[in-house]
């Protein structure tokens, strides 16, 4: 198999742009730098094709290595013959390759392994000859040996046979055709375990579908229902098709030995093939709707952490709750914390209530607070209620709030990485700071937080950890080099997601801060302990020096690159001095050359030469600036209650699934807009429509306060002039 070519068949990608990624990942670099600075030798593939091309190359690579082991052990055994050279060269998935190793394998003890010993063999392979003139029972009699357990005809008939349906359920095209016809004309049944039983599960109690038109978020919703013991599910082979499909395969006539060869099929294919080739339909169904799920889950992550920052906005965080308080927390401008305290806003006496929102109050105009982050936890809605209230008795504050996720906010405040970062304050504080930060800049706070508990996904605990894991800090990795990163700001977790710098590099590059002060150059990173060559390569570029000498250390524009850029800055008759500031003559120079002569002359590719003259135009600049603002609240609460068929309300996309996207529309249960709703066109996926955190018109369509639940749509409505 040639790999390189297969990849760019199934990417649609020119064979060198595969061959030069290849080669890259292959000496180490990391997709980030890639994609950014690579652009020449890939054909500017970006990120998302990068992961999906190495994570294609990886499972090619391990097939051809387990079809060389599978050759190697059949060949061990003297039984390599063309046919089955071809067949493991041929064979496209590990699945295949392991049907064909299947009788080659070395067995447990079967009663095939058994009548083998005995010396039966040729007796099954005389049955499944099926010659009209041989009777079966008489042509065993050769066979009979008390000493080998073989006492009479039967016996032996019997332990031939044995061996015919090992044979039959062994037969890797057989497998191959069941699993195939299994998967374009099966039923996917479900049934309860208890039809008198609450529970989520109920839409399945009596459900059934085309294994081929079964949606994938449906598969893993029956999937949990069989884990938690509410649903039965199984795969099933349309009345008496499997069995037809084997018999014709190998039954050739009706005499004696046909009749064998049919009831050997018959009970091969119930007791072992239909059995096989079900786990495998099911476990193929879930790993595509794994995968999927991955999918969306990485998106709605990648929209989440590149949600534009509220810069220059003390922010006040605050994470609700009843018994022990809300916990509160003001940060400045660079998230630094101002002012901690705890309030009682629900569930309290009236009285305690009303002191701590005066107390909130002093708290929001003492500080000059811009921006309020309040956590969409337990008791959310009435501390936005008392929220709001003040906002409405000073309007003269300038404050707005927001209601954010405060999903993984627990888990970072208990971390080590909260300890060490707020020894002096406890769990609860460090959750307010934590719902603070991620108003004032997603990225930095959420990179902090396991991704999986970030709360953007759907059954991400049924996932494989291992490929949902690589998936995600993919993403984390992506982001945070897409937006670049302070070097003197970023935390440790931060700069451990920069390319080619692992958590040790990136703590030892905070020490090395701590210790020296303030980075004066990208150069400067090379005295950092353990950040070789190597590591400078990939992670120069995406590390910012606001404060350095030579102004390109505050650009994307890569250290290798440098001489490429002041030689094009002298040609239009600028400085390093001008970065940033009034480059028209560079507009002019290259509006009246044109890059392509403009890279011949500086030596330097054409995709390079464009991002060049980006970030000299715009130094530091941050891509999440371009993006509309966070909808920020300051009016009326509503509630479920308040809600009417009709209304029209903006709101923000928090979450997108398979089926739909939850909008958050100021009440306390996001409202759901179905894949049908999203827009007058037909949608294939909601991701063609919507992104998490973009800010959408909707209409309400359905309001069931019993079980809180809103249905809404975004058809008809215009979706201008929201940013």
């Amino acid at each position: 198999m040639d790999i390189l070519k297969q990849i760019a068949e199934e990417l649609k990608l020119r064979p060198e742009q595969v061959q030069h990624a290849v080669a890259l990942l292959d000496d180490g670099k990391t997709i980030p730098f890639i994609a950014r600075y690579r652009k020449e030798q890939t054909g500017s593939l970006d990120d998302q094709t990068l992961h999906t091309l190495s994570d294609r190359l990886t499972y090619l690579r391990k097939l051809e290595e387990r079809k060389e082991e599978v050759r190697s052990a059949i060949a061990a055994q003297e039984k390599l013959t063309p046919e089955l050279e071809k067949a493991i060269s041929d064979a496209k998935t590990l699945v295949e390759v392991e049907d064909i190793y299947r009788p080659f394998k070395q067995k447990r003890k079967t009663k095939a392994s058994v009548a083998k010993a005995r010396g039966l063999e040729p007796l099954a392979l005389l049955i499944l000859e099926q010659r009209m003139n041989v009777d079966p029972l008489r042509e065993a009699e050769q066979y009979i040996n008390p000493e080998l357990e073989v006492p009479d005809a039967e016996s032996a008939v019997a332990g031939a046979c044995d061996i015919v349906t090992e044979t039959i359920t062994d037969d890797a095209d057989l497998r191959k055709r069941l699993r195939n016809v299994l998967s374009m004309r099966g039923i996917l049944t479900v049934r309860a375990v208890d039809p008198e039983a609450e529970s989520v599960y109920r839409d399945y109690y009596e459900y059934s579908e085309p294994v081929e038109r079964v949606a994938k978020h449906r598969v893993l919703a029956v999937n949990r229902g069989e884990k938690e013991n509410f649903l039965k599910v199984s795969v099933n082979m349309p009345e008496g098709l499997g069995e037809q499909i084997v018999t014709r395969t190998y039954v050739k006539n009706v005499g004696a030995c046909g009749q064998l060869v049919e009831a050997c099929a018959v009970e091969g294919y119930k007791k072992s093939l239909l059995p096989a080739v079900q786990r495998e339909v099911r476990a193929s169904l879930t790993e595509q709707a794994a995968e999927q799920a991955i999918t969306v889950f990485a998106s709605n992550l990648r929209q989440l952490l590149l949600q534009p920052p509220m810069r220059g906005a003390v922010t006040l965080g605050l994470d609700p709750g009843y018994r022990h308080g809300c916990k509160l927390a003001v940060v400045d401008e660079t998230g630094k914390v101002l002012a901690t305290d705890i309030v009682y806003l629900a569930g309290a006496s009236p009285r305690m209530i009303a002191d701590s929102k005066a107390k909130l109050t002093r708290m929001i105009l003492n500080n000059h607070v811009r921006a309020i982050a309040i956590g969409n936890g337990t008791a959310s809605r009435e501390s936005e209620q008392i929220v709001a209230e003040i906002l409405h008795e000073h309007p003269d504050c300038g404050a707005a709030y927001m209601v954010v996720s405060e999903a993984g906010a627990s888990v970072y405040s208990a971390s080590k990485l909260a300890a060490e970062e707020f020894p002096d304050y406890d769990v609860s504080l460090r959750s307010a700071v934590s719902i603070a930060r991620r108003l004032q800049d997603p990225l930095a706070e959420l990179v902090k937080i396991d991704p999986k508990a970030i709360g953007v996904g759907e059954y991400q605990h049924d996932m494989p950890p291992a490929r949902l894991n690589d998936s995600l800090t993919g993403v984390v990795e992506d982001c945070v080099n897409a937006v670049g990163i302070d070097l003197n700001t970023a935390s440790a977790s931060l700069l451990s997601y920069v390319s080619g710098i692992h958590s040790g590099i990136a703590h030892n590059i905070v020490a090395y801060r701590e210790e020296n002060g303030a980075f004066r150059s990208r150069r400067e990173l090379m005295k950092v302990p353990k950040l070789g060559a190597k590591a400078y390569e990939l992670c120069a570029g995406f590390l910012r020096v606001r404060t350095a000498k030579n102004p390109l250390d505050n650009t994307g524009v890569h250290p290798e690159s440098y001489a490429a850029a002041e030689a094009l800055l002298n040609a239009c008759g600028c400085t390093l001095k001008d970065i940033g500031g009034d480059l028209q003559p560079l507009n002019d120079t290259v509006s009246s050359r044109g890059y392509t002569a403009l890279s011949k002359e500086l030596a330097v590719g054409e995709p390079t030469l464009r991002d060049i003259v980006k970030e000299l135009q715009k130094p530091g600049r941050d891509p999440r600036d371009e993006l509309p603002k966070p909808l920020m609240r300051s009016g009326d609460i509503m509630t479920l209650e308040d809600l009417k068929p009709g209304m029209e309300l903006v709101g923000t996309v928090r979450n997108i699934v398979d089926f739909g996207a939850f909008v958050d529309i100021g009440v306390h249960e996001d409202g759901l807009v179905h894949i049908s709703q999203l827009a007058n066109r037909r949608v294939n996926h909601p991701l063609d429509a919507v992104k998490v955190g973009q800010i959408v018109r909707v209409r309400v369509l359905t309001v069931d306060v019993r079980r809180g639940r809103v249905g809404l749509t975004m058809k008809g409505i215009s979706q201008e002039n929201l940013e």
